[in-house]
């Protein structure tokens, strides 16, 4: 009887020696994952299922009707063309910026960086108030915006300003640590054999870069899209004119019009849900090309 005592004392602790010691036990870790998947119900799924119960409560005919007035068709147009404009020039924006600084030394340099952050830590509201003050009557460059009959404020050019001010770090803040993971090998080796300049980003840089490319433009059209708080202060709320589609959906939850104000809503939930998808696959494509030419640089392909 004393040996069998030994002998599971013996096995207990050779088991309790193989344990991974950063393995929760298994009441904490079904704690932890009871938490999330409730924080997921309760703060993500539900809310997205009442968005879609809601556009869909009075039927398909008054969805549709929501969706086909004047103020909502313009939401939509008014929406789609500031995310025209502000995600190709964030895109010309970001890829310049992630050469400079990742490719050269300059003075400076680390200032810039800080800069392209500046959006993440000031608020959307306070960028709008700025080109506000900036543009408006009361700014520095109103006479000569008057004078020559231009506007800024309560029109399209104001919400592409701030739509490019809190959208502009997306593209960047994604390729600057990705160009500098990859190092620059290849394009020294290219500039030893003679390519010039545009060679060496069209046929090293780009492919080299392209998913990390398509992740941040992705993430920017996301937020120039949804983008509430800075567009909400510049454009005025003019309807048919300057209102996007989440200014579209304040006002007409505000109007009472509940059936519109949700059915606008759900518009920018599949733009999420899509985005949410198009995220997923860039990062598994990323993950792919990083793989394959950790295999390269390894001699293992």
């Amino acid at each position: 009887m004393s040996q069998m005592i030994l002998f599971d004392s013996q096995r207990h602790e050779r088991a309790a020696a193989h344990q991974n010691p950063l393995e929760d036990a298994p009441l904490v870790r079904g704690l932890l994952i009871g938490i999330a998947i409730a924080f997921f119900v309760f703060f993500l799924l539900l809310p997205l299922v009442l968005v879609f119960t809601t556009a869909f409560s009075k039927g398909w005919e008054a969805y549709l009707s929501a969706l086909g007035s004047r103020d909502a068709m313009s939401a939509m147009r008014l929406t789609l063309l500031v995310a025209a404009i502000s995600v190709p020039l964030n895109v010309v924006f970001g890829l310049a910026a992630s050469w400079a600084i990742t490719r050269f030394e300059f003075r400076g340099k680390s200032f810039l960086t800080t800069l392209i952050d500046l959006p993440f830590s000031v608020s959307p509201v306070i960028a709008g108030l700025a080109f506000l003050l900036i543009f408006g009557r009361h700014g520095p460059f109103w006479e000569w915006l008057d004078a020559n009959d231009l506007r800024i404020v309560f029109a399209v050019p104001g919400l592409v300003l701030a739509t490019l001010f809190v959208t502009f770090p997306f593209v960047a803040r994604e390729l600057i640590p990705l160009m500098q993971a990859q190092g620059a090998d290849e394009e020294e080796a290219g500039r030893v054999l003679g390519a010039s300049g545009w060679q060496l980003f069209r046929l090293i840089t780009l492919p080299k870069i392209r998913w990390g490319l398509l992740y941040g433009v992705i993430l920017c059209n996301a937020r120039a899209m949804g983008e509430f708080g800075a567009v909400s202060v510049i454009s005025g709320h003019i309807r048919g004119l300057t209102n996007t589609l989440p200014l579209h959906v304040e006002v007409e939850y505000n109007d009472y019009h509940t059936v519109g104000a949700f059915a606008s809503a759900s518009i920018l939930a599949l733009l999420a849900l899509i985005t949410l998808a198009l995220k997923l696959w860039a990062e598994r494509k990323m993950h792919q090309d990083e793989h394959e030419h950790r295999l390269v640089t390894t001699g293992e392909l």
